[in-house]
């Protein structure tokens, strides 16, 4: 199943994707608000209450997209340098202030965005140039929480999972390196791209996705969910030790080589670009850039 946020003119809606993704159902979002997206949605299904379908299907192209989850209710949950090759290729960037403790980590590294960086599918990465000058990309498999749970065991850990999306971890590569950590850097406003839908997690195969990000037409990142240092029942479990999570809490499981720091001279995001990611399965993410 995948459900997807858009607006019909002003209005906000939510609703199932048609299987060739070219149609949407809008469904009832029940006592939640339609502004919520998909959110309202999943509790429904946790809570074992069917869809209501609101009307006939409307074609994709009708409608505007949003982020699947327009404001998380809290911070998302990102983990850094979880692929071996660019583990090391941000070792070696000058802007790794754990690289002491060796390219590699021994245990997931977490940090967070707030939920205002948040934006969805075709809208803006917008930077300041008086602010960073140094926009970089980072294609993300994102792990989307369904059932709560605190203490989870790695074993039971995608049990909790009701699915997944793509999120873009845009990163002001200046300020990550100035304050020597990431939180200012990746929460900048509209630095966290997400969608295009939420997928269900009995559709995915979360060990064998591939991972795909274009600059311009210019393919820059090319990698595979089995490279990931920490999988995702040990990020989960990880992350919820002593941590309650929440339905609808998000998991960005870390960003393969090739990004922009990775170049020498590093290539940065500017005025006018686009980027286009692509997990399998999951959808395209595309969204232009722009100087505010």
């Amino acid at each position: 199943m995948k459900l997807a946020a858009y607006r019909i003119g002003a209005q906000p809606a939510a609703g199932r994707l048609s299987a060739d993704c070219r149609r949407v159902e809008p469904l009832a979002t029940g006592d939640g608000d339609p502004a919520s997206g998909v959110l309202a949605l999943i509790e429904q299904d946790l809570a074992g209450a069917a869809a209501t379908v609101l009307g006939e299907h409307v074609p994709l192209d009708a409608v505007r997209l949003r982020a699947p989850i327009p404001r998380p209710r809290r911070n998302i949950f990102c983990v850094g340098k979880n692929y071996y090759e660019h583990a090391h290729e941000f070792a070696g960037s000058g802007f790794d202030s754990s690289a002491a403790a060796g390219a590699v980590p021994d245990v997931p590294i977490v940090f967070s965005k707030v939920p205002e960086s948040v934006i969805g599918p075709g809208e803006a990465i917008r930077f300041d140039p008086r602010v960073s000058s140094a926009i970089d990309y980072e294609a993300e498999l994102a792990v989307v929480i369904g059932r709560p749970g605190r203490g989870i065991p790695r074993e039971h850990a995608l049990e909790h999972v009701w699915g997944y999306t793509i999120i873009n971890d845009v990163t002001a590569r200046d300020i990550q390196g100035r304050h020597k950590q990431w939180l200012l850097g990746k929460s900048q406003d509209t630095f966290c791209p997400m969608g295009p839908w939420i997928v269900s997690a009995d559709e995915v195969d979360v060990e064998d996705l591939t991972v795909k990000t274009w600059v311009n037409g210019e393919l820059r990142q090319n990698a595979n969910t089995r490279d990931l240092i920490f999988d995702i029942p040990t990020l989960v479990a990880t992350i919820s030790a002593g941590i309650t999570l929440y339905t609808g809490d998000i998991i960005a499981t870390g960003t393969p080589a090739g990004v922009g720091i990775g170049f020498d001279p590093p290539r940065y995001l500017t005025d006018g670009d686009v980027v286009r990611m692509e997990i399998t399965g999951l959808g395209t993410l595309e969204n232009p850039v722009a100087r505010s």
